[in-house]
């Protein structure tokens, strides 16, 4: 299948998904994302960034790994283990083009 086509049919519900846990799951839900297609509309810098700015803190860069490899899974049907996503965001960090939370200074 190519990126961007329908969802694999094997997975019809996003707990069907590889590397998807009992934590991602609870991202997914924070985040407003119940579905598998909703998931496959989605980009993995904009879900990283707002589940960040959602809870008010920075998560792990490894959350977004498993929402690139949950993603890519959703568009693709392809299941591959969210290591794999590792070093390309590692190189966007190196490169400053990875999205980093700010988090807004507190009120006084």
């Amino acid at each position: 299948m190519l990126e961007g086509s329908a969802p694999q049919q094997n997975a019809r519900s996003l707990a069907d998904l590889r590397n998807i846990g009992k934590a991602a799951l609870a991202d997914f839900a924070v985040l407003g994302i119940h579905t598998v297609q909703q998931l496959a509309e989605q980009e993995p810098d904009a879900l990283y960034l707002a589940l960040c700015q959602k809870t008010r803190q920075r998560h792990d860069p490894c959350v977004y790994d498993v929402f690139a490899a949950a993603i890519h899974q959703a568009r693709t049907g392809e299941g591959r283990n969210w290591w794999s996503f590792t070093p390309d965001r590692k190189t966007r960090q190196q490169n400053g083009t990875f999205p980093v939370y700010e988090a807004a200074a507190p009120e006084r």
